[in-house]
């Protein structure tokens, strides 16, 4: 019980810290500078990192566990494999200095951009259920979560600011592109 208490109250903490970082933070830094700080990219960095060993926290005893079927493993390695690739392959075409918020000089809509608007989320996701595939547990599937939570926040944050940089340009983008897969996310004019 105590492990699980842990557990629950580290994940709060981090979603507070994400919090902080993604609403706090990197907002103000795209409202006053217009791009992000080096401080606020490796608050980002941070976030994700603490997020990625947050596994470690809760592993069962019997790690990596050997009961998981072939099959599984062999899909769970694929997705891994696929994320990894497609997650560098995003980030080089898209630019570095870019898919961390420092440079935005033009609204990226080719590619796997003409798909999603967040295709390095997106290929991320593959590394994560794949990770989780591997080593199928409670807390793998917590980790999951806390993924897609993050993930999301942080995007949300970027759209904002995306929606003041590029303007009309960037709601008829968002009108014609899902913000993941096969969905459209609401913009702001949606909502109205």
């Amino acid at each position: 019980m105590m492990v699980l208490t842990i557990y629950m109250l580290s994940a709060f903490l981090l979603l507070v810290a994400a919090f902080v970082v993604f609403r706090i933070f990197v907002r103000g830094d795209y409202r006053r500078k217009g791009r992000l700080t080096l401080f606020s990219a490796l608050l980002e960095w941070v976030i994700f990192s603490l997020w990625g060993t947050f596994t470690w926290l809760d592993l069962p005893p019997d790690w990596p566990p050997s009961y998981v079927c072939p099959v599984l493993k062999t899909i769970g390695w694929i997705l891994v494999v696929v994320g990894a690739v497609g997650l560098f392959s995003t980030i080089a075409t898209f630019g570095f200095r870019r898919a961390h918020g420092l440079d935005v000089n033009v609204l990226k809509q080719s590619g796997l951009y003409r798909l999603t608007r967040n295709p390095q989320i997106l290929v991320c996701s593959l590394v994560v259920i794949g990770y989780a595939m591997l080593w199928p547990s409670w807390h793998t599937l917590g980790w999951v979560v806390l993924f897609a939570v993050i993930a999301h926040m942080m995007v949300l944050t970027e759209e904002e600011h995306l929606r003041t940089v590029y303007g009309e340009e960037y709601v008829r983008y968002c009108e014609r592109v899902p913000r993941y897969l096969g969905f459209r996310g609401k913009s702001k004019k949606d909502a109205a």
